[in-house]
């Protein structure tokens, strides 16, 4: 089995290629919205959150706006909610890369907004990276409500230049020329992925491998999608 990574920067079009793939028939597991389950009403992180951060969680739930306003500036914050959420979206991702394993599945994708931030890319065969023109990324962000240019900035400064991520990315697939031209650079890829996997694959996982990326990990300190922060459209 071929384990495919989506990325890509904010506004970048990424939720709109995952969505093209689970079209075409490809298993597809969402780090985002893990933790949007993770953290919502009955989640498994949410009596951990509950009593690092006393305030943040609201009638069962997290609340993503006072969370986020916490940990936004302050890194010691930002560390303990990591080390809360990053083991439980590891233990799912490899819970449903089993899964698709015993479907016997030829490929199957996860989608993680910060692959190569968290150092993730190791324990995957090939990656993706959507990218479109900064113009483009910047109108699609100052469209969305509450966002200003400040705080697209600090989004930016905990993301890896989409530049280095495409020059790290086994393909890029354009999203700011239309959807047929995406669907298209989606469907190659994959072709491209079926033939050519990687030796030692990346499933099953590889013990020695996954210690050595943890070893070194890059500097960027991100361990996912952070709550009330869309960073995968």
């Amino acid at each position: 089995m071929v384990v495919l990574g989506l990325t890509g920067s904010i506004a970048m079009g990424k939720s709109t290629a995952a969505g093209m793939l689970r079209a075409g028939g490809l298993p597809v597991h969402d780090s985002d919205a893990a933790v949007h389950r993770l953290i919502g009403r009955g989640g498994a992180a949410v009596p951990a959150i509950a009593a690092a951060f006393p305030g943040c969680v609201v009638d069962g739930a997290v609340d993503r706006a006072r969370l986020g306003a916490v940990v936004f500036a302050d890194p010691a914050a930002l560390a303990r909610l990591e080390a809360i959420l990053h083991p439980m979206v590891v233990a799912g991702t490899r819970a449903f890369l089993a899964r698709q394993a015993r479907r016997r599945a030829r490929v199957a994708v996860l989608d993680i907004p910060l692959l190569f931030e968290t150092g993730r890319d190791g324990a995957i065969d090939r990656v993706l990276v959507v990218s479109a023109p900064a113009f483009l990324q910047h109108q699609r962000v100052l469209g969305r409500a509450g966002m200003t240019a400040d705080r697209l900035a600090a989004i930016l400064a905990r993301q890896m230049t989409d530049r280095e991520k495409r020059r790290r990315a086994d393909g890029t697939i354009p999203t700011g020329l239309g959807r047929a031209l995406t669907r298209r650079c989606l469907a190659r890829a994959v072709r491209r992925q079926r033939t050519r996997p990687r030796r030692p694959p990346a499933w099953p996982p590889n013990p020695f491998r996954e210690r050595r990326y943890a070893r070194n990990r890059p500097r960027y300190g991100d361990h996912g999608p952070r709550p009330g922060d869309r960073s995968d459209r």
